[in-house]
């Protein structure tokens, strides 16, 4: 599971409260700030609230609910695996949390950046089955009858979902690499919560795919909600106190950014303040409105952070090191999704080559004619060339690896 601090649960409770009043209906709108816990595009307050994690009654062994890999682009070690589990969903309601869980994962590989780098993921389902259908929904409900405790009115918010965190990574179980999970409540009410070590998402809610493109907004890239009566909390990477000249003079936030045209229709990239105070990015974007894109400061916050998990290469083959004879070197760049690839460039001896294969990942040294006993030294350097990322530092830090061959002709 991602590390993360408690506290982050509260931010993300505002999330859904961020939906807009055209999809809202007008019992579900909020006339002040919302509690520090309300889940709509993920409430910014630095309160930390600890995990629900209750002791309680064990209502089933975690080892004994079937797990399947539904979707698998590469090895776990080097992807980040998303675990999606149910809550509330009976042996005879397993179909319906199968078709729920497709729905939210398919919902957030629709939004870029996810929809470019969801080779970076593998997918997980975990078929809990609990002894009752549904989750408690109603305030002062105990909820502890489900096996991952989910309920609604979380630290008193109405659309705050929370789960048991520990009993949800028991049945998630550990993986090779790191995990996500997100948690499935059988629901149809409007709620969901992030930030923390479990997303949650009411799974039978007709906006569930929208409420999953936000919550994982705070989970994956620590992204604060940009809506007007969101807390003001700046300790994000896409709400600031400063404006845009501020930033500019202190190389702050989103400096890189400021005046660039955002791709999805949003606007300029500037300092828009909100009625809380703080600035944010552009003047709309998923983590204010549900339904919208993420602005591009926050694509980069969470290719960024997919970038602090997974490497952009798996294991050569072969391993970096001496080989012999005339060996095919395949470098193994992660694949993307679209036209964009990982940049390859190889180099013998430190002189540019290229290679036989059209996509560039894999080098047939017998291209080289290598004279018997001869050594040369073979450099692939892969770099992802995304202009989605405008950190430098960060792109030769953690979006480029090289890797060398000592090849024996």
């Amino acid at each position: 599971m991602p590390p993360g601090n408690p506290g982050r649960l509260v931010r993300s409770l505002a999330a859904l409260v961020l939906v807009s009043t055209a999809v809202l209906p007008a019992a579900l709108e909020l006339a002040g700030p919302p509690p520090f816990g309300v889940i709509g595009p993920g409430a910014a307050v630095d309160r930390a609230v600890p995990p629900h994690t209750a002791q309680r009654a064990d209502l089933g062994s975690a080892a004994a609910a079937p797990t399947v890999d539904i979707r698998r682009t590469g090895d776990p070690a080097n992807r980040i695996t998303l675990v999606l589990l149910g809550d509330g969903y009976t042996a005879d309601e397993q179909d319906l949390f199968r078709q729920q869980a497709d729905r939210a994962w398919r919902s957030l590989m629709d939004i870029e950046p996810f929809r470019t780098y969801q080779g970076f993921f593998n997918i997980r389902r975990v078929e809990v089955v609990s002894p009752v259908s549904g989750i408690a929904e109603t305030e002062g409900r105990g909820h502890n009858a489900t096996p991952l405790g989910m309920h609604f009115w979380c630290e008193g918010t109405a659309r705050l979902l929370c789960a048991d965190e520990a009993a949800t990574a028991r049945y998630a179980g550990d993986g090779a690499g790191p995990q996500y999970l997100i948690a499935l409540a059988n629901s149809a009410e409007y709620g969901g919560a992030g930030g923390t070590g479990v997303t949650t998402l009411a799974g039978g809610s007709p906006d569930a795919g929208r409420i999953i493109q936000h919550e994982i907004g705070h989970t994956v890239g620590d992204l604060g909600d940009e809506y007007d009566s969101a807390p003001d909390d700046s300790d994000y990477p896409n709400l600031s106190t400063l404006n845009a000249d501020d930033m500019r003079k202190k190389q702050a936030k989103w400096w890189r950014w400021l005046g660039a045209e955002s791709p999805d229709g949003a606007g300029t990239v500037g300092a828009y303040r909100s009625a809380n105070g703080l600035y944010r990015p552009t003047p709309d974007s998923v983590m204010r409105t549900l339904g919208s894109a993420y602005n591009l400061p926050s694509r980069e916050a969470i290719i960024e952070e997919l970038y602090r998990r997974v490497r952009p290469t798996d294991a050569p083959m072969p391993p970096p090191g001496e080989v012999s004879g005339r060996p095919r070197l395949d470098v193994r760049p992660l694949p993307l999704a679209g036209p964009r690839q990982l940049r390859v460039d190889w180099k013998v001896d430190g002189v540019p080559v290229e290679p036989q294969a059209a996509d560039r990942g894999w080098l047939d040294t017998a291209q080289l004619n290598l004279a018997p006993g001869r050594t040369a030294t073979v450099t692939a350097t892969v770099r992802d060339t995304t202009d989605w990322v405008r950190d430098e530092a960060f792109r030769d830090r953690y979006m480029t690896r090289s890797v060398s061959w000592t090849v024996t002709g």
